[in-house]
């Protein structure tokens, strides 16, 4: 019965670290950045859009992948911000 519970205790514990949080700061030495991840999984409904491997940490992320790939995304969609100050906020 302990092995059970234990297992279960583990499968849900699993289960609520595969889910990120809802808003991620991001610091930066120009201003930390505010990334609202729920509303981004809302909108593209497609975690591979910015996960290339699915649900996880985001290979090669850092300054040059995000100015490419959350600006580049922004500037083709027409929505969010493009503008330093619109991300970085001090």
């Amino acid at each position: 019965m302990k092995k059970v519970v234990a297992a279960a205790a583990l499968v849900i514990f699993g289960a609520g670290a595969a889910f990120a949080a809802d808003v991620i700061t991001l610091p930066a030495k120009n201003g930390n950045i505010t990334f609202n991840h729920k509303k981004h999984q809302e909108a593209l409904k497609d975690c591979k859009a910015c996960h290339e491997k699915g649900p996880g940490k985001i290979e090669g992320f850092g300054k040059d992948w995000a100015h490419k790939t959350c600006k580049g995304c922004h500037s083709d969609k027409g929505a969010g911000p493009t503008k330093c100050s619109e991300c970085h906020q001090k």
